[in-house]
């Protein structure tokens, strides 16, 4: 490896195909505890939106606009690919709500509606996010779009990804809660944060997850613990349950090593760690190739339950016993810890009435169609033997296929084929909105032979 002027030049790409990128940083210091890989450039995928938040964020502390400011969705925003809220082109919301849908959920779609708010146009946002990233000294930054989606140009490393987690930290304290948001609602719909430490991994406190085929699973996480706060970035993970259960490794063997931190080598701090010159590593076939059982995702939810370690919280917790301490992997299976989900939502600020009016209406739109039936009669031939028997058949009311809850994303504004309620509708009677009843086929049996 040859140093010029402060420059790491490497031809090679990380030292095992299948190397990911790790670092382990002080939040107040940014003192550097543990990193492999963590200067070679990488493609950041949905921890973009980090910087998309704290663009917006700067706006609006700097008096540009204000939390209530209320965006367009454009046909551009409403064009891009899931995860995104399908809004349809016209739909407006609030600069707090757009900023919980796309920090919780992901939303595509929410971050070129903030982009294009607060930059007028995708390229304009773009510039002013590059623009900070020189700023803050994220000398291998560059981007090309809000959101993270695949493009040409859009590079980051795991160096630079905790120089802005430390940014928003230390320049944005009063708006950090954006960044650990358990989970949101809208209308009936409720998504967890894909963060999964944020209620699993004690004191975990943000930040943002990301994948796309190219980079693999991504994550920015940081967790607080004696009033110590440590950042965690893992890029190019094989899950998104491994990517936590890397971040959860790091943070808890730095909060364990802490007092013996005189025996680790000094590794310097992150701002003066010397960029790698490179080209990030593609990770397409192996997150995305054939071999991969299921299609990969941001919303990936490998998490399964742990019932041996359930079963033994509850055999300590019954003798009185404190349980033995949960290893990073079983904190990650286990559920989170039960919290309110925001309520988001769109159009213009709402509290009070207006606010249970408008989480019904949402609700409301998020209702499949009223499923009903129709009966075919027995046809007989010209013989006069019967051809086919009674025979019922569902049919949805409304649309051939009702739009599902399951995504927002699954169609573009539901609202828009929704039929409105005859009768007001209350915020319980919205959450437990029935789904439609099943309708048994009769069994037909043949006619008889004559």
């Amino acid at each position: 490896m040859l140093v010029v002027a402060g420059l790491a030049v490497a031809a090679a790409a990380p030292r095992a195909a299948r190397a990911e990128a790790l670092l382990l940083i002080e939040a107040d210091s940014g003192k550097v505890l543990q990193m492999e890989n963590a200067t070679y450039p990488w493609y950041p995928a949905s921890v973009t939106k980090l910087m998309t938040a704290y663009v917006t964020l700067r706006a609006v502390k700097d008096g540009k606009m204000s939390l209530d400011t209320l965006l367009t969705v454009s046909p551009a925003a409403a064009a891009q690919s899931p995860s995104k809220m399908g809004f349809r082109p016209g739909t407006q919301v609030t600069v707090d709500n757009a900023l919980k849908m796309m920090l919780v959920k992901s939303a595509n779609d929410m971050a070129v509606v903030l982009a294009e708010g607060v930059g007028g146009s995708i390229d304009g946002f773009s510039a002013e996010m590059n623009a900070a990233a020189q700023r803050l000294g994220m000398t291998q930054t560059s981007y090309v779009n809000p959101n993270g989606l695949p493009a040409d140009g859009q590079v980051t490393s795991a160096r630079d990804l905790a120089i802005l987690a430390r940014a928003i930290i230390h320049d944005l304290p009063e708006y950090e809660y954006f960044v650990h948001i358990p989970s949101i609602r809208f209308g009936r719909r409720v998504t967890q944060n894909f963060n999964k430490l944020i209620g699993r991994f004690p004191g975990a406190d943000g930040f943002k997850t990301g994948f796309i085929c190219a980079s693999g699973y991504n994550l920015v996480a940081s967790a607080t613990r004696n009033g110590k706060r440590l950042i965690a970035v893992v890029l190019g993970a094989s899950s998104g349950q491994m990517r936590a259960v890397r971040a959860a490794q790091l943070l808890e063997r730095g909060f364990a090593n802490d007092g013996l931190a005189w025996l680790r080598p000094a590794l310097g701090t992150v701002d003066n760690l010397a960029p790698i010159d490179a080209m990030p590593p593609n990770l397409h076939d192996e997150m995305c190739g054939s071999k991969r059982k299921r299609p990969a995702s941001d919303e990936d939810d490998t998490v399964a339950t742990n019932s041996t370690s359930e079963s033994s919280l509850s055999f300590f917790a019954a003798g009185g016993l404190q349980p033995p301490p949960l290893r990073p992997s079983e904190m990650i299976a286990a559920a989170p810890a039960p919290s309110e989900p925001v309520v988001v939502y769109t159009g213009p600020k709402k509290t009070g009435t207006d606010l249970i009016a408008a989480i019904a209406g949402d609700a409301a739109s998020q209702t499949p169609p009223h499923r009903g039936h129709k009966t075919r009669t027995a046809a007989k031939k010209p013989d006069g033997k019967t051809r086919v028997a009674t025979e019922t058949k569902d049919t949805a009311a409304g649309d051939a296929k009702p739009t599902g809850t399951k995504h927002a994303s699954a169609k573009p504004d539901a609202a828009a084929t929704a039929k409105p309620a005859e009768k007001p509708v209350s915020a319980a009677t919205a959450k437990t909105a029935a789904k439609p009843k099943e309708i048994a086929k009769p069994t037909t049996k043949p006619a008889p032979k004559i």
